[in-house]
Order: structure tokens, then C-alpha cells, then sequence
């Protein structure tokens, strides 16, 4: 990272900020990086070096409620749809009319929301452990699996518990409980428990599930323009490994690569994962 030293600042999109980490040359290809929940820009921190030292321009956001960013108060701020425009935004504020999109986690249910979006803005598109958003909330409807996965998002749909849950140290045991061994340092759990002690930032936090269930996102078509590539750690405890299989139906140009890592892909398989964004966005 010192030969391509980490820059922040704060990018003014749609009447909120966004913290920003910055690396590469300014005037590189433009790749954006989006995180997932509960991490910040750090859960890229093993992928922004060898991107930056490719040449590419590297922005990863606190994308909004997370960190440093602004916190909208209602839940109705955290719709994919504000989401999608903050990434759009973001790219115009380094004018850029086209990019790459990378993201992990809720990160990579905005990048597939934004390439089914505004499909000729990105480039390229690379998931993280994250379905297609037409395969998830089928899901959600009609695999048993997958609702007796996702019953921790059930429970952060409850008033105020959540946010005590993830205050007594539920946040940090769900990295540990979903990971590898060793996944997450003292360290990185130093540096997670600072973004999640900013104010507002739990139920910030949580308010990106309870407006994926309130203002579900219905794209305006489904299947996926740009090259996409999905990255897939296949222990992943939280979503079945079947839906990176349907999810990949749905592209145009795809292609599913997937590690016998957990749901945290890029922290584990680091090099793994950084040499095949490398391949594909160059």
C-alpha cells in the first residue's frame, strides 16, 4: 500500500456524504468497490493494493449508514434504489460515464442492482457471495433452506433488540461464527468495532435489511448485461451455493468461480480473489 498510499475524502452524492478511500491514479480506468454488511471500506483492504498497482483508480465507499458516512434516519433512505443512485452518483462525481463494479455481500446486491440498472454505465461486474436479486428473493419464498438460513434477517426486522444484540458484542461474534478460524484479527475487529460505535451506525446498519423486506427492489429487467464475474466462497452459512448457479443463468457474458472458502471470500482467498479481478478488469 505505500507505493499507492490510501487517500480519503468526502464525496457529496444525493444529499448525503460518502466517505470515500481512494487509491491508484486519478486518472485510471475506475473501479468502485462496495462493501457489505457489517464491514466498511477496510473489508477491501487486501484488494485495493494490487488494483491500484495495476493502474486502475480505486474508490471504496463507506457506502451510506456505515462508518463515516451519513446516516439517513428513516428506513425508506436505505432502498436499493438510493443505494443504486449513490454508486451512479459517486461515478459522476469522478467523471466517469462508465466503471467497474465490484461488491461483497449487501455490496454485491447494489452491484447487481445497478448493473440491472443502468447496465451501459458498467463496464464489468464482479460478485461476491451475493444472488442475483430476482434469484434471492425467490428464495427467500420458496426454499425452506434458505429461510431457515436467513433467520437472523427475521430477527433484524424487530425494533431496537437488534441493535442491542449487535452493541453486546453480536456484530464481532457473527465474523467469528461465519468465518474461518483466524479470518478476523484482534486487530480487524479493533478497527470494525470503532466504524460500529459512530452514532446511528447500528441501526443504520440494520436498516439496510429492513428496507430490502419493506421496499422490496424490482429492477427494470433481469437479466444481466455487462461481463459478469461471481466469485463464491462455498461454505458460505448464510446462502446456499446453488443460487451462484442460478444467479449465473441470468448474465449475458458469465462466469462462476467458486472456493472452498466461507461467506467471507475475500478475507480468506485473498491473492485468489484479487488475481481474478485483476484478470477480469484488465
Amino acid at each position: 500500500m505505500d507505493q499507492h498510499p490510501l487517500r480519503f475524502s468526502t464525496v457529496p452524492v444525493n444529499g448525503i456524504q460518502l466517505h470515500v478511500a481512494e487509491a491508484g491514479p486519478p486518472d485510471g480506468p475506475l473501479v468502485i468497490l462496495l462493501h457489505g454488511f457489517p464491514e466498511f471500506w477496510y473489508g477491501w483492504r487486501r484488494q485495493i493494493p494490487a488494483l491500484a498497482a495495476a493502474g486502475f483508480h480505486v474508490v471504496a465507499p463507506d457506502q451510506r449508514g456505515y462508518n463515516l458516512s451519513s446516516k439517513p434516519a428513516w428506513v425508506v433512505g436505505y432502498r436499493t434504489e438510493a443505494l443504486v443512485s449513490d454508486v451512479l452518483a459517486l461515478a459522476d462525481h469522478f467523471g466517469r460515464q462508465t466503471f467497474r463494479l465490484a461488491g461483497h455481500d449487501w455490496g454485491a446486491f447494489v452491484a447487481w442492482s445497478t448493473a440491472l440498472t443502468a447496465p451501459r454505465r458498467v463496464e464489468k461486474l464482479a460478485i461476491l457471495n451475493v444472488p442475483h436479486p430476482t434469484v434471492a428473493y425467490r428464495a427467500l419464498r420458496t426454499s425452506p433452506e434458505q429461510m431457515l438460513r436467513s433467520t437472523y434477517a427475521a430477527f433484524f426486522q424487530l425494533p431496537r433488540l437488534p441493535e442491542a444484540f449487535l452493541r453486546r458484542g453480536g456484530a464481532a461474534w457473527m465474523l467469528r461464527a461465519s468465518s474461518r478460524p483466524g479470518t478476523f484479527t484482534r486487530a480487524d475487529l479493533t478497527c470494525y468495532r470503532e466504524a460500529w460505535s459512530r452514532p446511528g451506525a447500528l441501526t443504520a446498519m440494520l436498516n439496510w435489511y429492513r428496507a430490502a423486506l419493506r421496499y422490496p427492489f424490482r429492477p427494470p429487467m433481469e437479466r444481466v448485461q455487462p461481463p459478469t464475474l461471481i466469485l463464491w466462497g462455498r461454505h458460505d452459512t448464510a446462502l446456499r451455493w446453488q443460487s451462484a448457479l442460478e444467479s449465473l443463468k441470468l448474465c449475458e457474458q458469465g462466469e462462476l468461480i467458486y472456493y472452498p472458502a466461507s461467506h467471507w471470500v475475500q478475507h480468506e482467498m485473498a491473492e485468489q480473489v484479487s488475481r481474478e479481478l485483476l484478470g477480469f478488469f484488465a
